[in-house]
């Protein structure tokens, strides 16, 4: 049965419960925070969450091609951040593969160019072009309007500190959040996505309320219309894990109008009877 995701929008409290399934990328970040391992999940979780609401930098990239990739020229678009690091031999992998799924589904609901993809390695030292073209084609990404970005350190900072991003050194390779991370159109920090596997409406949904309110759409009231119906109508079905249009929204409303309409008539016949007696 299609049900409407109507809290999406996470509290602290809820997305530490939704991050507690897969928020570290390695064993040691487990472990009580020292002074060789500072790394503590719920200050991160907390310098995460304080992101929100935060206007991104406009950083400059090279991606996978060696094309350079500035945030700016995205602007127009939401915007998904992940920030990986390419020796990480499992929980980022897992965490892209299960990125690219959810990605593909949202697409299928919003369409191939309705949002931009960065996968932006954070070790700027070994994440080059080279090993973020690798690592793409490790995780079989082929999506268009996906980058897999290297930068210097100036660029990796400045994106991790306005994304709320954090993340130390271990003798396993690096402690973090496994983070996605929702840019509205104009690269303001609008939501967080927690864990190497979600469930796809923590995705979606905030997708979905950025995508069908669109600015363009104020002043002209067809357009906004037809942004409403479908805002409201995508619907997520649980046993299909995928998003669909539901149509019940306009058979309630036929069966409404035809209920009024029964009783409006019904109720002018009796008037007609009432003045023919009288």
């Amino acid at each position: 049965m299609l049900f409407r995701n109507t809290i999406r929008r996470f509290g602290v409290t809820g997305l530490v419960l939704a991050g507690a399934l897969g928020l570290v990328c390695s064993v040691q970040a487990q472990q009580a925070p020292s002074a060789a391992n500072p790394y503590d999940e719920n200050v991160a979780l907390e310098y995460s969450q304080s992101a929100r609401g935060r206007t991104v930098g406009d950083y400059s990239f090279v991606d996978e091609e060696g094309a350079k990739v500035r945030l700016a020229d995205l602007a127009g678009k939401p915007v998904l951040v992940s920030m990986i690091y390419t020796s990480c031999h499992h929980i980022c992998p897992m965490t892209t593969k299960n990125l690219a799924i959810a990605v593909a589904a949202a697409r299928e609901v919003f369409g191939d160019d309705s949002f931009h993809v960065l996968t932006v390695g954070f070790d700027f030292a070994n994440d080059t072009p080279d090993a973020m073209r690798n690592f793409r084609r490790q995780q079989a990404v082929q999506a268009g309007n996906w980058y897999f970005l290297s930068g210097d350190q100036e660029a990796i900072d400045g994106l991790a500190r306005d994304v709320g991003f954090i993340y130390f050194p271990s003798p396993r390779g690096f402690d973090h959040l496994n983070q996605v991370t929702i840019l509205d159109r104009n690269g303001v920090v609008y939501e967080q996505v927690y864990g190497m596997k979600f469930e796809l409406p923590w995705l979606v949904e905030p997708l979905k309320q950025l995508i069908f309110n669109r600015p363009e759409s104020v002043g002209r009231p067809i357009a906004s219309l037809v942004d409403r119906v479908r805002l409201f109508c995508t619907v997520y079905d649980p046993a299909s894990g995928r998003y669909e249009f539901d149509k019940s929204l306009f058979i309630q409303i036929a069966i409404g109008f035809l209920i009024v309409l029964s009783v409006a008539v019904y109720l002018f016949r009796e008037f007609r009877k009432s003045r023919r007696k009288t």
